[in-house]
């Protein structure tokens, strides 16, 4: 009982030790709340990537693709049906994709991928992340006439409007269409109807002659991006009327069309509804430039910049018959990968080795969404864990200062250890005395920097505003993270470990003042008092 009286008495009346308490407080709730928003970061990344990649991709090592997507559906199933929820046939190629605006055209380098809109959503999360409500409950690659987000769907709801949505679609398509017809009837006379696609190729119908046979179509100048000439038909070609007719649909990342500035507020340079032109090579020996006109029909919005930058996603059978994908022998198509969704509970690298082990090596690579990205998530889990060898730094000084405080004690106390020995206190109860010292100034320490840190996280968004209004400077800058809130996810083990490592910091620290202490003898304490 004498044990537990003094650590109180010493507790509340040696201020010094607050130093220790300050410094053991400071370290927990530090490594609490970094935990937290690294957690925060690491899942939302991980979830993405999972979304976009399915649980095992099976690729081909050849850009010309592996050929007859249900036969090699059928083999995967035989190897491991049991394990597979479902599979989707992917067609990847590097493209470049052409806009106007105001006058101006835009470039960008992309990653076209040909996907299947019945299954992809099956296999990944693929729909979630698209901009109008029916498309995500199924998707489509048909414009919707209206009702995209105009605001983040992903968010709380609180985030700025995106106004150059709330007209995208058909309404936002037959008001361009409009437009560029009362620009060429009045500010362009040679042309009488509109054109598919502002800059591109002109679909109008040819004008007939008087005895109303059609001309022989001229064929086109060399055209880099693929042009076609018109046959030669007596048969009246359909005019391509873009406020009536779309092209084939095609989903952009929207991080392509649009920047978010300073506010916050995302501006677009480009809408579901317009058009837009893609060129990329075809499969053919030596290959050659093919390109088309797509039409906008939704954005995917994953918050990853490497994939809303980059991705473009259309239908795989357009993409096929575009690159001429197709097997000339057996008449079947090719496709570059087969995304796979495993049953819950199935161990993915399991899996994974058991196709390995059955498929042809040199023909196909089989991966799981963790190997695709393995050093993206591994750079992630160094640069956490050395931050916490640094923060917990932190707290190693604190227990130094412990030391130092303990070692200040017993040569202050040497006349009270020896009135205690002498009155029958044994070794170890002295040495109890200060190790229950330091257990207390742990104890006290990591859990006044536990509340403060769970209190930190749960008002982080709250208190990054306020130091932004302070300083006049965001803390938190949503254009460069794509993310209006910082995401901080707690994760009670971590908050555990945090603890007891400083706890046990404390403690480690006073075992040299307890010892020194408890071998004092009492007469040789009490000799020059």
């Amino acid at each position: 009982m004498y044990k537990f009286l003094l650590c109180w008495r010493y507790l509340r009346t040696r201020y010094i030790a607050l130093a220790s308490i300050i410094s053991v407080t400071l370290g927990v709730a530090t490594m609490i709340v970094v935990n937290s928003v690294m957690e925060g970061f690491t899942s939302e990344m991980q979830n993405r990537i999972h979304g976009i990649l399915g649980d095992l991709v099976v690729e081909s090592r050849s850009l010309e693709g592996m050929p007859d997507f249900e036969q090699q559906a059928e083999n995967i199933r035989r190897l491991a049906g049991d394990d597979i929820a479902a599979m989707s046939p992917v067609v990847a190629v590097p493209a470049v994709l052409y806009f106007d605006r105001d006058v101006r055209r835009f470039t960008r380098q992309i990653d076209l991928i040909g996907i299947d809109e019945e299954t992809q959503s099956r296999v990944s999360d693929f729909g979630k992340y698209l901009q109008h409500p029916a498309n995500r409950e199924k998707m489509s690659f048909q414009l919707r006439q209206n009702g995209y987000d105009v605001r983040d769907h992903q968010s709380d709801g609180t985030t700025p409007e995106r106004e150059q949505m709330t007209d995208a679609g058909w309404n936002h398509r037959r008001d361009v269409a409009r437009r560029k017809a009362f620009q060429d009837r009045y500010f362009n006379r040679s042309a009488a109807v509109p054109t598919a696609f502002r800059g591109g190729q002109d679909t109008r119908a040819p004008a007939r002659n008087p005895n109303g046979a059609a001309p022989k179509a001229v064929p086109p100048k060399d055209d880099p991006f693929g042009g076609h000439a018109v046959p030669d038909t007596d048969e009246p070609k359909k005019v391509f009327d873009p406020a009536r007719d779309q092209n084939t649909g095609a989903v952009l990342g929207i991080a392509m069309a649009s920047f978010r500035d300073k506010n916050g507020v995302d501006r677009f340079f480009a809408v579901p509804g317009d058009d837009v032109k893609i060129a990329f090579f075809t499969t053919a020996q030596p290959p050659t430039i093919q390109s088309d006109n797509f039409t906008i029909t939704d954005f995917y919005e994953s918050k990853m910049s490497e994939y809303d930058a980059r991705y473009v996603f259309v239908p795989i059978g357009k993409l096929q018959e575009l690159r001429g994908m197709f097997d000339r022998q057996t008449g079947t198509t090719l496709i570059n990968a087969i995304q796979i969704k495993l049953k819950p509970g199935v161990d993915g690298d399991a899996v994974r080795d058991k196709l390995r082990e059955a498929l042809p090596d040199h023909l196909y690579g089989v991966y799981t969404w963790r190997d695709k990205q393995g050093a993206l998530l591994d750079a992630v889990h160094l640069e956490t864990l050395m931050l916490n060898v640094l923060l917990f730094l932190i707290i190693a000084v604190a227990g130094f200062g412990i030391l130092a405080i303990f070692y200040m004690i017993v040569v202050e106390k040497t006349r009270d250890i020896g009135i205690l020995k002498s009155l029958g206190a044994s070794r170890q109860g002295v040495m109890g005395i200060f190790l229950g010292y330091g257990l207390s100034l742990g104890l006290v320490g990591s859990g006044v920097g536990t509340v403060l840190g769970l209190v930190f996280v749960g008002n982080i968004n709250a208190i990054a505003n306020g130091l932004a209004r302070l300083t006049g400077k965001p803390v938190f800058d949503p254009s460069v993270y794509y993310f209006y809130k910082i995401p901080a996810i707690v994760m009670p083990e971590t908050v555990v470990w945090i603890v007891f490592g400083a706890i046990a910091i404390a403690v480690a620290a006073s075992v040299l003042p307890a010892h020194r202490a408890s071998r004092l003898h009492p007469v040789e304490a009490l000799r020059y008092e």
